[in-house]
């Protein structure tokens, strides 16, 4: 029976990953410390497979990914540091923070009394900080497009978001996916014979949506085991939530939406240890306060408001333990499950998708160097009126810890609340910088998270934050990209046919449906740009063009797509969909000649496409 085939694949795959995670705990313990095994096995079993809760955290509001910086009245998780000694009285405050240093006293304060003791600091512009809350699917985006009023959107299901250490070792992180793969045999067990006894439930679209795997249930299952692992395996959920139906069924991007609302939170001795580890024992000696409530619960990490001791406030992101280091196996384990399962449709090519995964997860869990990429957007963006970088603070930030100024402002979902003048500026202004940093730069920052972006409607200002996903592109792929887009502005079908050639999206042994179909998208895309004057994304469904295309695509593409495409057409499309979000009507091709008409090619093959530059 084909349900039995389905429990089949998962218990191969269970196996696998009990093995594999067996041999790299007893390498790394040296295969001696059989009470240490036994004892991370009983913890991770009931932790991580379920049958504990973890402890739910009594916040003011629930941690919203996307949300502005909230208001800190009468907060009880913010703790006020003075460097006077501490008394009888507030040393047994200290006892439960034995990472705070002695000498320094401990108040649990509100807000209110720490803006009296602390002047406001200047801000050039303004930011809040970032969830790792994901932009909804291209597919879904489509209605959007058509609203002209911003109207209440319907309640989605919410998830409590629980205090829960998070699983440090190889062990205990494979453990999880064991026992993740064990629920979902059970669930697909579950759905099977519900099926015999009342029948399949009628579905539409996706026909591998019927399989009695991808249950509500068994969705449910996997997005909240991914909360609870969090680093890669989360990365990995969220990654998968922005794509369409063509690519991941509508019961796992329905479940995946949890996702998008946080991941759990470390508990503040984990918390503290992490500070302590990163910045020293006396890492509250820097500070004036610090809010234990996160601002944002990520996949990699979770940010904290504090003020230093010249009354900065700033935002500190500090990385979940051991996750960088469970990136390569995080993801072996998450490939076992989605290959044993089938998810995910062949064409995807699954090997090279995972590749690139772990080099971005990789660079995103270096802090150091994503400082240097926030210092170096600072620097690039300095004279370009309309942007901000928020100053990165040195000697509070390291490897695994990155501390920045705080500013205000608003994600970009929530301009949609403004008027429609002010839209069609950010509009304007986010295709301005995503095409600067392509074709002037070849620096990109690849994340399209709305809270990456947040605009401060006093100044007229985008402020910039995360750049953990920033990278370099080569000149020579910069080169024939831009010809690309140019002939797609132009509906140049021999012209882009030739460049996807080249840059490596098709072989020349394409079938004539997909050869026909990679044009037809590539002049999708270029609609925009194809017409001087205002484009208004309102007024065609591109996002849908490109989903029923897409799905043809995955069907008869015979070779993946280039490395540089993942994140580049990750963050192209995030534009495109910040538009059609915000109903904005852009002058595109008017900013795509004046990046096209300043390009200096290279040297060897500096002659432009003869299809026109008007």
């Amino acid at each position: 029976m084909p349900f039995l085939k389905d429990i089949a694949r998962v218990a191969d795959g269970l196996s696998l990953v009990a093995k594999e995670a067996i041999y790299r705990q007893r390498r790394s313990d040296g295969g001696n410390s059989l009470q240490s095994l036994i004892k991370n096995t009983l913890l991770s079993a009931t932790d991580i497979t379920g049958l504990t809760k973890g402890k739910v955290r009594k916040l003011d509001k629930e941690i919203d990914a996307d949300s502005a910086v909230r208001s800190d009245s009468n907060k009880e998780s913010v703790v006020y540091f003075t460097d006077e000694k501490t008394s009888t009285s507030s040393s047994s405050t200290l006892t439960s923070e034995p990472q705070i240093e002695s000498h320094l006293e401990v108040k649990e304060v509100s807000a209110a009394e720490i803006r009296d003791n602390v002047e406001p600091p200047v801000q050039a512009a303004g930011t809040t900080y970032e969830g790792d809350a994901q932009i909804d699917s291209i597919s879904s985006e489509s209605k959007a497009a058509e609203v002209v009023v911003p109207v209440t959107p319907p309640l989605k299901r919410q998830r409590k978001l629980r205090e829960r250490k998070v699983p440090t070792s190889s062990f205990s992180r494979a453990l999880g996916f064991a026992g993740l793969g064990a629920g979902l045999a059970w669930g697909t067990l579950q759905e099977s014979a519900k099926r015999l006894v009342f029948g399949a439930p009628n579905v539409q679209g996706n026909q591998s949506a019927v399989s009695p795997y991808l249950s509500e249930k068994n969705a449910e299952r996997l997005a909240l085991a991914l909360c609870r692992m969090r680093g890669a395996a989360l990365k990995l959920g969220q990654m998968l939530s922005i794509q369409d139906e063509s690519v991941v069924p509508a019961p796992i991007l329905a479940a995946l939406d949890i996702v998008r609302q946080g991941a759990d939170v470390m508990p503040r001795s984990q918390l503290n240890q992490v500070l302590s580890s990163e910045l020293g024992h006396d890492w509250s000696s820097k500070l004036k306060s610090f809010d234990y409530e996160p601002i944002a619960a990520a996949s990699i990490g979770q940010v904290h408001r504090a003020f230093t001791k010249d009354g900065m406030e700033v935002a500190m992101k500090i990385q979940y333990p051991g996750v960088a280091d469970s990136i390569e196996s995080d993801i072996e384990n998450v490939k076992l499950l989605l290959s044993y399962t089938n998810l995910l449709p062949e064409k995807l090519f699954l090997d090279n998708a995972m590749k690139v995964a772990k080099e971005e997860l990789s660079r995103e869990c270096d802090y150091e160097l994503e400082a240097k990429s926030q210092k170096r957007f600072g620097i690039l963006l300095s004279g370009t009126k309309g942007f901000y970088v928020p100053v990165v603070i040195d000697d509070l930030s390291s490897k695994r810890v990155l501390t920045s100024e705080l500013v205000p402002g608003i994600p970009i979902d929530k301009v949609t609340l403004l008027d429609q003048e002010t839209r069609n500026y950010v509009g304007k202004k986010l295709l301005e910088l995503t095409l600067m940093e392509l074709f002037v730069f070849r620096f990109m920052q690849t994340d399209p998270n709305w809270s990456n972006f947040l605009y401060d409607e006093s100044e007229k200002v985008i402020n910039l934050i995360d750049f953990g996903a920033a990278r370099d592109y080569p000149k020579s792929f910069v080169d024939d990209y831009l010809r690309m887009v140019f002939a797609c502005a132009n509906n140049d079908r021999e012209a882009i046919i030739k460049l996807s050639q080249r840059l490596g999206f098709l072989t020349g042994e394409e079938s004539e449906i997909m050869m026909e179909t990679h044009v037809q998208a590539g002049f999708v895309v270029g609609l925009p740009f194809s017409k001087p004057g205002g484009y208004d994304f309102r007024a065609n469904n591109i996002t849908q063009s490109i989903s029923n295309l897409g799905a043809t695509m995955l069907r008869h593409r015979l070779t993946p797509p280039p490395e540089e495409a993942y994140s580049l057409h990750r963050k192209l499309s995030g534009a495109f969909l910040a538009c059609i979000k915000l109903g904005a009507v852009v002058p595109c091709r008017e900013i795509l000649l004046e990046v096209y008409e300043k390009y200096e090619f290279g040297e060897h093959d500096s002659k432009r496409l003869a299809s026109g530059s008007e």
